[in-house]
This record gives C-alpha cells, structure tokens and sequence, in this order.
C-alpha cells in the first residue's frame, strides 16, 4: 500500500511541475507549414494529409494595409497547422489569379473562403477566423459522422444539446444498410448538424424510436419530428434536413456565424441580444424560445440569437454599428444588405 500511496504521489509531483506549462496557450514556433499551392505540388498534398485546409484569396495588393491584413490571416493558418500537424491535417493557400486553373479544378468559388478536403469531399468554413474555432471546427471534422449512444449517461448528454439541429436513429447494428444510409447523409452535413444513432432498445424506447427510425431536432424545440416514411435512403435524409435546416430560433455560433448571418429573410433578421449567463438575459431568452415554439409552424420567422460572451470582440462594434447597449438584452430588425437596425428594445 505504501509502495502504491508514493506511486501516486510522483505522478501527483509530476503533474504540479508541468501544470503551468502545460496551460499555456501554444505560440507560433516561427516554421512554416502552411504551403504555396500550384499545379505541380497539389496532388501530392492531397495524399500528404488526411485532411487539407486551403485558403482561396485574391492576389495580395501593394498597399500596406492589406499586406497586414493577409499576414494576419497567415498566422492564424500557420498556428492552427502547427496545432494540427500531430493530426495530419495540412493547410495551403491558392491565389485566385495565379492558379486560377488549379482553383477551378479543385472546385473553390469564393474568394477569401477557406475550404477543407476530406475523403473526396469539399467542406467549406463558414466560422469566425480565428485559430481555436478553425482548430475546433477541423478537430470535429475528423471524428465519425455519426456519435452512437448506447448508455443513460451519453443519453443524457445528448438531450442536454439544444441550442442546435440534431438526428437520432434507432439502428440494428453498424453492418445496417439504413444505418449506412444514415451515415451517408451525415457526411453532407458535418461537422454542421450532428447526427447520432443508437442500437440499444432501451435506449430507443426513452427516445420513443422504432427500428430504422430517425427523430429531426430543431434548436430549442421540447418535442422532435419524426421524419416519415422510414427506412430512408440517403437522398430522402439529405433532402428533409435541407428543407428543414432553418430553425425559428438560431444562435449564432463562431463556427458558422457567416452561414446563419447569410441565410436571411429576403435581406432582413429578427435579431436578439442576451447574455445566457445574465438573471436578466436568461429570462429573456427563455421567452424567445416560447415565441419560437408557439410560432415553429411560420416558415416566414427567423429569430437570430446572439450572445455577446461568445464574441468579445464584436461587443464595441454591435454597440456602435447598432446604437444599442449590450449590457442588457436587445431585440430589433437588422438589414443585412446595408447592415442597419430598427426598433431596438
């Protein structure tokens, strides 16, 4: 016993002397990973990496200004490869004029968009561009499309989940040719839309799900949808969360905030501002989300949420763009085509 009480006492003395720098936040070591891209080299990178982030940007201009502005966005590639090598994920860049004939081959469109290459997929970022959100979205990228549940505690996590879309299905086994289907269609929409299975009855039973069923989440709903007309192919569950995709109440998130900001109605959103954490936020919240459910029938509603903590750095330029005070909660209309705002409360 004493023998074991001292084992455990050198990994506790160990664990203290590396605790400090073990909590640092990672600095850029001054190597360069992220690769110039071109013709001759991308094939090679391809089968370099289990996984490629390419950067497509127009030629950098002359003036200073814009010079910094694409350092910048280099160091943030430049950290998130060095974070990532361990992974095998590899970063590049493709100039839009100067390997215009490589970007058309590899299928990237819009410049200053950053795309991910997975198993022959093409994945576009829509998040914020900052290292710990690139890193988190590509970390999510690389796990399975599909997170199966088989206990009471992974079934409470899972029901814990409801600021966002998710799928469950009830499934024989892994070997299932629905379940494949299901998998399938999960890659369309990773690392987006989380999709679960689980091939436990028990579990299947709390969740009410037949075998081959699948359940449709929307963001803040008490109830899901049973999708109709089991089992699915994998056209049939592309096509039902792509119809179904735009929730009543969304929040924006870092990871797609471009995706949600863009998907307006006809130019304009219903915008709240409230901190969750906040007595006063919360209580607000808790009412758009009753509006939501009461109205989840109107496909002419669309509420954004946006809590400022997950964006710090946006907090004096909302204040100001919108002339409102985001110390309380907030709710107006804003145009996305001029980015103007009316009637804040």
């Amino acid at each position: 016993m004493k023998a074991i009480c001292w084992i455990l006492a050198g990994f506790y003395l160990l664990f203290c002397c590396n605790a400090e720098e073990g909590l640092n936040f990672p600095t850029y070591d001054g190597k360069d990973r992220v690769i110039d891209l071109n013709e001759k080299n991308y094939k090679q990178a391809l089968k370099k990496y289990d996984m490629l982030c390419l950067l497509f940007h127009e030629p950098v201009s002359s003036d200073k200004a814009s010079q910094k502005q694409f350092q910048m966005t280099e160091m943030v590639l430049e950290l998130a490869a060095q974070v990532l090598e361990p992974r095998s994920i590899g970063f590049g860049m493709v100039d839009s004029k100067k390997d215009a004939k490589l970007a058309k081959k590899l299928g990237l469109l819009e410049e200053g968009s950053l795309y991910v290459f997975k198993d022959e997929r093409l994945v576009e970022f829509d998040g914020e561009l900052s290292a710990d959100v690139l890193v988190e979205f590509l970390l999510d990228l690389l796990e399975d499309p599909v997170e199966v549940i088989n206990s009471k505690l992974e079934l409470q996590a899972f029901d814990q989940i409801d600021d966002e879309i998710k799928l469950i299905g009830y499934f024989k086994g892994e070997d299932s040719e629905h379940f494949k289907a299901f998998e399938e269609a999960a890659e369309q929409f990773q690392p987006y839309i989380k999709f679960f299975a689980t091939f436990d009855k028990g579990v299947a039973k709390k969740l009410g799900l037949k075998m081959n069923e699948v359940d449709f989440y929307e963001p803040f709903m008490e109830e899901p949808v049973h999708i109709p007309d089991k089992p699915y192919s994998e056209e049939e569950l592309v096509d039902f969360v792509r119809e179904h995709r735009r929730a009543t109440l969304r929040k924006l998130r870092p990871e797609d905030m471009f995706e949600t900001w863009e998907d307006d109605m006809e130019g304009i959103h219903i915008v709240a501002f409230a901190e969750e954490d906040d007595p006063d936020g919360f209580e607000f919240l808790e009412i758009l989300k009753q509006v939501a459910r009461d109205n989840t029938d109107n496909p002419d509603l669309s509420i954004v949420w946006i809590d400022p903590d997950d964006f710090p750095l946006l907090i004096t330029y909302w204040e100001k763009t919108f002339k409102i005070d985001l110390f309380r909660p907030q709710i107006g209309v804003v145009n996305v085509t001029d980015v103007s705002s009316t009637c804040p409360e």
